[in-house]
């Protein structure tokens, strides 16, 4: 008996530590998760938008890489560690030239986060 109970709490103590554990990890948050630009001109050259990104935990938050839907659209970003409740960003940029036409796109921000990743959609229609 005196066994069991030893790795019933051997088992408590464990995820106790794996619950504190991830109470002490970067955390992304976005204040907008999407973009609407309208309506833009597609001789009006690239239109682009800063998507705020914080780190609401309490150690550094490393953004490792950023995926765009497709190649008409390019993200730039913090490349280094964004500090415990300080901001970095993320800049979408889209290309109408030869895209008439409504259009949505999504941009993927993986980081150490506690979520691992966080999608951006950007839209708009294109005269």
């Amino acid at each position: 008996m005196k066994q069991i109970i030893f790795v019933f709490m051997a088992i408590l103590l464990t995820a106790g530590i794996a619950s504190a554990q991830d109470d002490s990890a970067a955390s992304l948050s976005v204040t907008e998760d999407s973009h609407d630009f309208g309506t833009i001109k597609e001789n009006g050259g690239k239109v682009s938008h800063a998507f705020a990104v914080k780190n609401d935990g309490t150690q550094p938050l490393v953004i490792t890489r950023v995926i765009a839907s497709c190649g008409c659209t390019s993200p730039e970003w913090t490349k280094e560690p964004i500090a415990p409740g300080k901001t970095g960003e993320v800049l979408v940029t889209y290309d109408p030239q030869g895209r008439p036409g409504a259009f949505a796109k999504t941009v993927s921000i993986y980081s150490n986060g506690k979520r691992g990743s966080q999608i951006l959609t950007i839209r708009g229609e294109v005269n």
